[in-house]
């Protein structure tokens, strides 16, 4: 089973809470945005959207302001009539809250519950004897940065007999609590007996899962297991089975099951822990969905056994770093719920898999950082997922692949208040490797320290660089059951960051908005608070110029104070003075797209990077102007690193992205008047050998066989260049394999049908070894590969191959011929041919330096004599394939002078029959038996071929038994060409006409 995205181009914010297909029309589909299990990391949305071809397409059908939705229910009979269960702001009061009904499918909305500006509405269900049957729980929460509040007055349970027009309150009736507050409830109507409904109840007073069979009227307490509700404000879910009317199923940290109406429960295995919602086919109770912190799983067996999650591609990434192995560099990230993860930046074969990840750790939250020196040593928080508990510190060891907790102050902090703890640590506290002394490794509570023994001990080196306000430090929760995941531990320092360019500066930012510097690594502290900066904003990150003493760029946010402004800033001058740098206008970030992450490109001073709630800008004149990066989808970027020309995004919802050269923009950040056709200068581009089996994956439609022994589910179609790529949808994607060209083209030439446009690639005093062209505009399609010729900037990655053998008109196919071999590491030139009608050319060049894989110890001889023999065989193929199109043309000559079989006259089926007999020595022509395995028979085209993968399987010479049967293949095709030519040398026109011609 695969998963593949239908919503990006459509949805505005990346958090979906509720998702419905209506039962009597799948093609109609409603997406309520913003997830109603407000954690610390939750994401608000922008209302509803609706599909109605079946998720190809989406509408935005309003709603936007209620930020958060529990569940969306559609009338079964009636597609147009729909119920939103909206919460509304988690971090505010506001009056879009509560349940919202529509008639016509979305076009408009009328909210027909409404109880306060505090509570909104989490769950809403109809009862199975009649659509006008409702139950609605309402849930007063609020999250702020440093509190998870649930529960209050004016949460409860309500219920309406008419369709939604009017409610009643059922909170206090027989058998529920009677007096004490009521916090989340989940609400689940049974679908095999009217009248028969479920409530788990967060309350102080007989907490549990509640059960009525008179339509609410009166309750009983049948279960209040523990293991139903823990955290009940990240989980109270209840699910009822449609066509058992005793089966009940619970959601929590585990699934649970009951078969006797709620009484004992069962525990159901999932693929992943955190389990939040539950679909089951209301006609076939086995079939169902999962889905949980890893994802979503189906089921056929009601439980039994559950797909895999680890075929969505849709990691939540906290912080990233990057080592510096080549040619694919890894890419390190803590991820929500899961391990911390190291992916490669690519593979052989193309499709990056599980396999070729590695766990790193088993934090989930924290921040890592890979020692500058040595790949294998990677240091990892782990508040959320490892041993120890309290601000896990995690020292992995690739070689060993043992982890060692270094927690800087092993303290645990279960059932703590902050305020009592020795030290205070956010949920994603920094952890960072000196660029300077590589042996220092930094790390910040409310404090900085620093270790020089790689965490053995550690040393304070700040004073509390936070407002350190104790009313903020206090248990989390309530009114009715603290929270101390220590995901709200406050008064935090969030931002660290050591100056590449002053040994001893160092940065620091607190959850609580203050900004400290330090010129002596530690030993004094200057308090540098932008004075315009709210107070409590939290500091996300800073980012100290890789071009300039003094200047440093911050990301901050108060969306968990419900304000949703993004703030940027930037000094000049060490902190003395800060400017804001969100833009302004339609230049702008957007007013309401908060910023998590800032980063400077280390080449261009002045190219920033921003990652906000919604996606990425880039700005190329320090700020004052910004662009969205548009193929970015809709997500949430938490973090960002530039490696080298590429850019690394860790986001939340989609996992890692990397834009794979930034040489283009960095030149256009330079200088930004370029104007005219121009072509941009390529990044160092590494020769990388396929895996050995690439030739065999298919080239074109649906497949999962990736290499040997490897699969990945992927589309494979022919790109505008006409190359085949493959579009994985259950793995990471390898960036281009060879370099990428970039050039720029105007409108006039683009426009222009009578343009050519070429690219060569030239090698010393060889000269060209490959050239490529713009199709013509009749043929738009073209050859493959083909040069782009649209208006902008065009892309066209050259895999470095020479030419492949001339192709023999009318096949077969080559094989392993049609592709060329690779060309020589080396300093190589681009040039760009722009030729228009008049006969006018203009031409442009550009270096490009061709390195090879570094994980291979060859020389350059070696390789330029493995070239030497696959570009004889390439020549000998071409050389034959021309012969033959000889040979059929005069075939088909004779033929039609003097015909075939009885038709023609013994000479000229003699000279007929000579032909016939060289084409079956030189080549197997398709027929019935003319499978790999099955022709019985041998042909020399095709036998010098099959060497072709002999000599090019690795970066290494020829074999001296490769070189022979080489040599022997060309003396048998020679004198095949040989007698060819002696055929040939007849004089067709002397033959005699068809006989009785």
């Amino acid at each position: 089973m695969t998963w593949e995205n239908v919503s990006d181009g459509y949805l505005g914010t990346a958090s979906v809470g509720a998702l419905a297909v209506s039962p009597t029309d799948p093609g109609i589909i409603y997406a309520g945005m913003g997830e109603a299990c407000i954690r610390n990391d939750v994401s608000p949305g922008d209302g509803v959207y609706r599909s109605r071809d079946g998720g190809d397409t989406w509408d935005h059908t309003g709603l936007a302001d209620t930020r958060h939705i529990g569940e969306v229910l559609v009338d079964p009979l009636d597609p147009e009539r729909v119920y939103v269960a909206a919460l509304g702001h988690a971090f505010g009061a506001n009056p879009e809250r509560g349940i919202y009904r529509t008639l016509d499918g979305g076009d408009t909305w009328d909210r027909v519950l409404h109880t306060s500006t505090k509570a909104g509405a989490i769950d809403i269900t109809m009862d199975a004897g009649s659509r006008d049957m409702l139950y609605a729980a309402v849930w007063e929460a609020r999250r702020t940065f440093w509190d998870m509040s649930s529960g209050g007055p004016d949460s409860g349970i309500w219920r309406s007999t008419d369709g939604g027009d009017s409610w009643t309150e059922i909170t206090r009736n027989e058998g529920l609590p009677r007096s004490a507050i009521i916090g989340r409830v989940g609400l689940a109507a049974s679908g095999a007996r009217p009248g028969r409904l479920w409530a788990l109840i967060e309350s102080p007073e007989a907490p549990g899962l509640y059960r009525s069979d008179d339509f609410g009227r009166a309750w009983s307490l049948v279960s209040a297991k523990r293991e139903l509700r823990n955290r009940p404000f990240y989980f109270t879910h209840v699910k009822a089975d449609p066509l058992r009317e005793d089966r009940v199923y619970v959601m929590n940290s585990h699934m649970w099951r009951s078969d006797d109406g709620g009484v004992s429960f069962e525990r159901i295995a999932t693929q992943h822990d955190d389990n939040h919602d539950l679909w089951i086919d209301p006609g076939d109770n086995l079939r169902m969905i999962s889905a949980n912190d890893g994802g979503a799983n189906v089921s056929f067996d009601a439980g039994a056994s559950w797909s895999t999650v680890n075929n969505q591609l849709t990691a939540q990434i906290y912080r990233l770093d990057t080592d510096n192995r080549a040619p694919f560099f890894y890419v390190y990230g803590t991820q929500q719920d899961n391990s911390t993860i190291a992916v490669p930046s690519g593979t052989t074969d193309g499709a990056i898999t599980m396999v070729d990840c590695r766990e790193t750790g088993t934090g989930e939250s924290g921040s890592v950082a890979v020692h500058p020196g040595d790949h294998n040593t990677v240091v990892a928080g782990g508040i959320g997922s490892s041993p120890g508990r309290g601000a896990a510190l995690q020292h992995y060891d690739h070689r060993s692949r043992q982890i060692r907790l270094i927690n800087i102050w092993p303290e645990s902090h279960d059932g703590v208040a902050p305020s009592d703890l020795k030290y205070r640590f956010h949920f994603t506290f920094p952890v960072l490797f000196s660029s300077h002394d590589p042996g220092v490794l930094y790390a910040a509570g409310n404090v900085v320290f620093m270790s020089s023994d790689l965490g053995d001990s550690w040393e304070v080196i700040s004073p509390d660089l936070t407002r350190n306000d104790p009313e903020k430090q206090q248990l989390s929760g309530g009114p009715i059951k603290k929270e101390t995941s220590g995901a709200e531990d406050y008064c935090t320092i969030t931002a660290l960051s050591e100056s590449p360019l002053e040994p001893e500066l160092l940065w620091a930012g607190s959850d609580d908005g203050l900004v400290h510097l330090s010129r002596d690594r530690g030993a004094t502290w200057e308090d540098v608070t932008p004075p315009d900066l709210p107070e409590w904003t939290f500091v996300k990150s800073i980012e100290p110029s890789r071009h300039r003493r003094g200047t440093a760029y911050l990301a901050a946010t108060r969306y968990m104070l419900d304000d949703f402004r993004p703030f940027l800033l930037r000094t000049d001058d060490h902190g003395r003075t800060w400017v804001s740098i969100v833009g302004e206008g339609d230049e702008a970030i957007a007013a309401e797209d908060f910023v998590r992450v800032v980063r400077s490109d280390p080449i261009v001073d002045g190219l920033l990077y921003a990652g906000t709630e919604t996606g990425l800008y880039v700005s190329v004149d320090d700020g004052s102007t910004w662009l969205r990066w548009s193929t970015i989808p809709t997500t949430p970027v938490y973090d960002l690193k530039v490696h080298g020309s590429d850019l690394v995004v860790a986001t939340h919802g989609r996992g890692f992205w990397i834009a794979d050269d930034l040489t283009p923009l960095r030149r256009v950040a330079q200088d930004p008047s370029l104007s005219g056709d121009f072509l941009f200068t390529p990044k160092k581009t590494w020769r990388v050998l396929p895996h050995l089996t690439s030739a065999w994956v298919t080239a074109e439609g649906k497949d999962y066989w990736t290499a040997l022994g490897k699969a990945a589910t992927f589309v494979a179609q022919a790109d505008e260049t006409g190359q085949v790529e493959r579009r994985y949808l259950d793995a990471g994607s390898t960036g281009p394999t060879g370099a990428a060209i970039h050039y720029y083209l105007s409108d006039a030439t683009a426009s222009d049908p009578g343009v050519v446009i070429t690219l060569d690639f030239l090698y010393g005093d060889k000269g060209v070894v490959r050239s490529i062209r713009s199709a013509p505009d009749y043929d738009p399609e073209g050859v493959a590969p083909r040069v782009p010729k649209d208006p902008g900037v065009c892309r066209l990655v050259w895999d470095l191959r020479h030419e492949g053998a001339m192709p023999l008109p009318g096949g077969p196919a080559g094989g392993e011929a049609d592709r060329g071999p690779l060309v020589v590491p080396g300093e190589y030139e681009v040039r760009l041919t722009v030729q228009r009608p008049d006969g006018s050319t203009s031409v442009q060049t550009a270096p490009l330096v061709v390195v090879n894989d570094p994980r291979r110890e060859v020389s350059q001889d070696d390789l330029e004599r493995q070239l030497s023999a696959l570009l004889s065989i390439r020549d000998k193929i071409s050389e034959a394939h021309g012969a033959l199109a000889r040979l059929r043309e005069a075939r088909r000559r004779i033929e039609q002078r003097a015909g075939t079989g009885n038709m023609a006259s013994r000479r000229a089926q003699a000279v007929l029959d000579e032909l016939a007999s060289v084409e079956k020595e030189l080549i197997v022509l398709p027929g019935p038996l003319s499978d790999t395995f099955g022709r019985g028979e041998k042909a020399l085209i095709q036998g010098l071929t099959t060497v072709i993968s002999v000599i090019a399987s690795a970066d290494a010479k020829p074999t001296r038994q490769a070189s022979s049967v080489v040599s022997i293949y060309f003396e048998q095709i020679d004198a095949q060409l040989a007698r060819l030519r002696q055929v040939l040398d007849v004089d067709f026109e002397g033959l005699p006409h068809r006989a009785g011609g």
